[in-house]
């Protein structure tokens, strides 16, 4: 009975968003000003969904990301002695609010500079990027800003891994210290080089 129950529960908390974001979308979508011009055609109108389904998608897996964070503290929390329980949520919390600010200044633009995966991100070499730094320029667009926002997730959660390793032998400001250099450098070199179009994505083998 209690696992019937479970699993209801289960279904009940993946149906209800899915759902909720569908309804979600009717209704904005019924509620559209229409174009002053009356030249709209079904082109336009075909991108436009295409483009509103992208964007709703890469902010529904970002937020599914941001959820790991809570899944780590609570995993993190539960193998440690209770004395270090609070530094280690601190060091997740932490984790999050540095990482997310290191890797908007510099770590998206070493990260995909160069790439032309969105717009302002026109230059950089096959070992580093150098183009979006501080999403400013040509990168405040929103479909970069919904790029930045997807990867960022992913930047601090490689933060809170770590922080998971080291718990109960780090210092806070030691690991503070080591999430700016990940989450700056580490991190976003070595995602140019995979992701960014860089030298190790190109290479003939693999």
């Amino acid at each position: 009975m209690i696992k019937k129950l479970r699993k209801c529960n289960i279904v009940k908390s993946v149906l209800f968003p899915i759902f909720a974001t569908l309804l979600l979308f009717v209704i904005l979508k019924s509620a559209e000003a229409g174009d002053p011009t009356g030249i709209t055609t079904n082109t336009e109108d075909s991108k436009g969904i295409k483009s509103s389904l992208n964007l709703a998608w890469i902010l529904l897996c970002a937020f599914l990301v941001f959820n790991m964070q809570a899944g780590f503290s609570f995993l993190g929390a539960g193998f440690l002695q209770r004395k270090n329980t609070l530094n280690y949520l601190t060091m997740t919390y932490m984790d999050f609010c540095v990482g997310s600010f290191i890797y908007w200044a510099f770590g998206f633009a070493l990260m995909f500079g160069g790439s032309f995966l969105a717009s302002g991100l026109d230059k950089g070499n096959s070992f580093i990027g150098f183009s979006g730094f501080f999403l400013m320029g040509n990168a405040h667009d929103f479909y970069t800003l919904a790029i930045w926002l997807y990867q960022v997730m992913f930047a601090c959660a490689t933060c809170t891994i770590v922080a998971g390793a080291v718990a109960e032998r780090f210092k806070l400001h030691a690991h503070l210290l080591y999430s700016v250099l990940l989450c700056g450098i580490l991190y976003p070199i070595y995602g140019h080089w995979v992701w960014g179009g860089g030298w190790l994505a190109n290479l003939p083998i693999g």
